[in-house]
């Protein structure tokens, strides 16, 4: 342990970033990277704790007090060897990920946590800076063949695995480009896609294939592709939204929120729009209906378009800011939170439910709301408050309130594959199916869920795979072990 009372000499430090004036003139990334003495010193508040309960936070099951303690002993290719075990895509979790592991933090019981997240990724852009990021082609290949639907952070991460290990792995993706939720769902403000080509490009040359633009289940049956692969993981997310089935919901200006955070990527990335068919909210009055990370990204999304004003409304009551009865230390703390999107200009409206919209010749002008009384949040037990109705103006709403399930029709009901009461593909805790040689992972199966999580999933399904292939395999699993760092 490089600093045994770092935690007491020096307080937590955040990435500073951009000012918001300046930020919602562009879509860059504005979170700025740690200096190296930064997070040598950030990097010297872990406790190296007994029992790290950041392991338990963690999905993938980082070392995250080994390469902490790498970081700070100057040790950065070590620590990159670290990271790199159990995570094959730092520099995506190192931007997008909520940071689990930090709520988890032995520090965050009664001071702030170590900023993990920002040290996650300040090693690895270090490690593609030095070249330590390079293509690594597996010393031979298996002569089995296996099939990905999907190009999402599941089905890249189970690319990575598996190619890794000699199979010969394809992937598939309907959509012009590949990334998935990565891709279309994620703002460039947040995460800018050359991040994204830059890892594509490295697993290209690792002999990944991949197949834009095609679409199993349309452009070709499912048993054509399993008559050619040996193994079948589906990773096709869970991309049914939830509707808001009020009145007015058909008007013109009213969408899901990945309709709207689709175009704008697609925008950015330099795909042109008719200017009468483009979803514009310059000047607009925005309404975001749903209080979660979609919802935040549309709000950061309105406002670099320039929005006359944006209101997120969500029909909870506003958390307070200690922890609720029952929400104990290491579980993630249940309190106000505000994101960098807000930081930038938000109406956030607590307790409202939303009645109907209002709409003239056929677009929507506005969305009638009542503040609510909650007696229980727990049993959502609510009654509207009188007198409180009113309209709100709306020329754009977007509905962000979750995401159900996998689209059931095409190739799930070509596969014939299994599904549980929600409506996602049922599996047993390896990724397996009841189908022999098909497997799934990330939120076909888990549902929405977090980006950390499905590459966790990934990693998981690739080891059963090859296990169901080979009879055995040497997949480095993710949980702790021992690993040693050079003097």
């Amino acid at each position: 342990m490089g600093q045994i009372d770092g935690f007491l000499q020096h307080n937590r430090q955040e990435a500073s970033k951009r000012k918001p004036a300046t930020r919602i003139k562009d879509n860059k990334e504005f979170v700025k990277a740690f200096t190296p003495a930064q997070a040598t010193e950030q990097a010297g508040r872990c406790m190296d704790c007994g029992v790290p309960f950041c392991h338990q936070g963690c999905p993938l099951g980082n070392l995250i007090p080994d390469f902490n303690e790498a970081v700070h002993q100057r040790q950065w290719e070590s620590a990159y060897r670290i990271l790199a075990e159990t995570n094959n895509f730092p520099e995506f979790t190192g931007r997008i990920c909520p940071a689990p592991c930090e709520s988890s933090c032995v520090l965050s019981i009664n001071r702030d946590a170590v900023t993990i997240e920002e040290i996650e990724k300040t090693i690895i852009e270090r490690a593609f800076s030095e070249g330590w990021v390079h293509p690594k082609l597996p010393k031979w290949r298996t002569g089995k063949r296996v099939a990905i639907v999907g190009s999402g952070p599941a089905g890249l991460a189970a690319a990575a695995q598996l190619n890794s290990v000699g199979h010969a792995v394809t992937v598939f993706e309907k959509d012009d480009r590949l990334g998935g939720l990565l891709r279309y769902g994620i703002p460039d403000f947040k995460l800018e896609k050359w991040v994204i080509d830059r890892r594509i490009e490295l697993l290209t040359q690792e002999g990944v294939d991949f197949r834009t633009g095609v679409h199993v289940g349309v452009d070709f049956t499912v048993d054509q592709l399993r008559a050619e692969y040996d193994a079948l993981l589906l990773a096709v997310g869970a991309t049914v939204p939830r509707d808001l089935p009020i009145p007015g919901r058909e008007a013109r200006g009213v969408m899901y929120a990945m309709e709207y955070l689709t175009e704008h990527n697609r925008f950015v990335a330099g795909d042109e729009f008719a200017p009468k068919t483009r979803i514009d909210a310059k000047d607009k009055h925005v309404i975001v209906i749903g209080g979660g990370d979609t919802g935040s990204d549309c709000v950061g999304t309105a406002n670099r378009q320039g929005a006359q004003s944006v209101t997120q409304l969500q029909y909870r009551p506003a958390p307070g800011k200690d922890r609720p009865a029952g929400n104990f230390w290491p579980d993630e703390p249940m309190i106000f939170s505000a994101t960098s999107s807000h930081e930038e200009g938000c109406d956030r409206q607590w307790s409202i439910l939303t009645k109907g919209f209002t709409v003239s010749n056929g677009e929507v002008t506005g969305l009638k709301v009542v503040e609510l009384d909650w007696i229980d949040p727990a049993t959502r037990n609510f009654k509207e408050k009188p007198g409180t109705e009113t309209v709100l103006p709306c020329d754009y709403a977007m509905i962000a309130i979750g995401y159900q399930h996998p689209d059931p029709v095409g190739l799930l009901k070509d596969v014939n594959a299994p599904l549980n009461n929600w409506g996602m593909v049922e599996v047993d805790p390896n990724m397996r199916t009841s189908i022999p040689g098909l497997f799934a992972a990330g939120d076909a199966q888990r549902g929405q869920s977090l980006v950390v999580w499905a590459l966790a999933d990934g990693r998981k399904a690739a080891r059963s795979i090859d296990e169901y292939l080979m009879g055995e395999s040497h997949l480095v699993q993710n949980e702790m072990s021992a690993v040693v760092i050079s003097e």
